[in-house]
């Protein structure tokens, strides 16, 4: 998932030593969490909130609202929705640490591990809870795989900052899933959506998606914000300088991301008010694949990461980033292959109104955790290498 600010300034994650036997007291290294979250993202969920209710009013009270929006369109897609999703997508990849790229292979079983969890274990998992637990709603089972397959690149340098993980693992991460989506994403997308369906006989009514036709959408809403976001922190860089571009650039650009996700939201919600409000108990259902798939995400992931013992820091850096999710680009490839009011696009906007809070939550169940498993500060595995 995305940020919408920069992360808010904390402490090295290499916290200072505790005293063993301390575990089951406070724990001094731990901060106020919602407290370092800027305005923006700690509101985040009432934002969405409002900008549901505001979308919801105007499809009821403007006319030819419908119209309007599809009177100029850029492959398919309505021009205002086209700006709103690329302006939503370039603060997050302008963010990114793109010359870190190189410096992963310092810890090959955090590479490995983040690698198959991220691209093997998430995309599986999202599909068998798709399928369990809404087997009859084919339209919404299809945007939660699509979910699924949009692997978090922003947002989760927050909620690594905020849990203590470890700052540089978690920019690689972000690097290399950035990167990967481009490669794998349309392939995923075809196999998730209809090779594999097709090998187990599940029922695939009205699915007709071209991995071509994903790759196009992916390219444009991914690709031409990543050249952006390349481009501007190279030339930021090279101009003005890294601290300049870090404290001064970034700040200035990011709400746009916030700006153009809750722009995209009020134009889904307006076109699809009398879907939701006739059957309001779709959002619920679509919820709950959602929570049972971050919980166990980050749980499989914090005990993969404990097992191969690398530390508290990295550990939580492989759990927020294979949690996570870039919902972003599931809107962006839902409203391109299957429209704008689909069932597809629904379940990509009720993404982030689930994600925010529950992986909030996750931070403290992440503190939470370093005191009971690791009440002294863990060596860092590339450093005794």
């Amino acid at each position: 998932m995305s940020a919408f600010s920069t992360p808010p300034s904390t402490p090295p994650s290499t916290p200072p030593s505790t005293p063993p036997g301390t575990a089951a007291q406070e724990d001094p290294r731990d901060g106020a969490v919602i407290a370092k979250l800027s305005t923006l993202d700690r509101f985040l969920p009432v934002w969405i909130g409002v900008a549901m209710v505001v979308g919801l009013v105007l499809g009821r009270s403007v006319e030819g609202l419908d119209d309007a929006l599809s009177a100029v369109e850029v492959d398919s897609v309505s021009l205002p929705i086209a700006v709103g999703l690329l302006v939503m997508m370039y603060p997050v990849l302008a963010k990114v640490r793109y010359d870190r790229l190189g410096t992963v292979t310092s810890d090959r079983r955090l590479l490995a591990a983040s690698i198959g969890l991220n691209w093997v274990v998430g995309p599986a998992l999202m599909f068998a809870l798709a399928w369990l637990m809404l087997p009859d709603l084919p339209e919404y089972r299809t945007g939660l795989i699509i979910v699924g397959l949009a692997r978090c690149i922003a947002m989760v340098l927050i909620w690594n900052d905020l849990a203590c993980g470890d700052r540089e693992a978690a920019a690689v991460l972000v690097a290399i899933n950035s990167v990967f989506q481009i490669v794998a994403f349309a392939a995923l997308g075809w196999f998730y959506l209809d090779l594999l369906p097709g090998w187990l006989g599940l029922e695939q009514s009205g699915l007709d998606v071209s991995a071509w036709e994903i790759a196009k959408y992916v390219a444009i809403f991914l690709g031409v914000p990543l050249v952006a976001g390349w481009l501007s922190r190279v030339l930021g860089e090279r101009a003005r300088g890294r601290e300049w571009y870090e404290s001064t650039f970034l700040p200035r650009v990011g709400p746009l991301a916030l700006y153009g996700l809750l722009f995209t939201i009020v134009v889904l919600f307006a076109l699809q008010g009398d879907t939701i409000s006739s059957r309001p108990g779709d959002v619920a259902r679509i919820a709950l694949p959602l929570l049972a798939y971050f919980f166990l995400m980050f749980g499989v992931s914090f005990a993969l990461g404990h097992r191969l013992g690398l530390g508290y820091e990295r550990t939580a850096t492989l759990s927020f980033t294979a949690a996570g999710n870039n919902f972003e680009l599931a809107i962006a490839v839902a409203i391109g292959v299957f429209g704008v009011t689909s069932g597809q696009a629904l379940a990509g906007v009720v993404g982030p109104l689930i994600e925010v809070p529950v992986l909030v939550a996750l931070v403290y169940v992440a503190l939470w955790a370093r005191r009971r498993l690791y009440p002294t500060p863990t060596p860092d595995p590339a450093q005794e290498s």
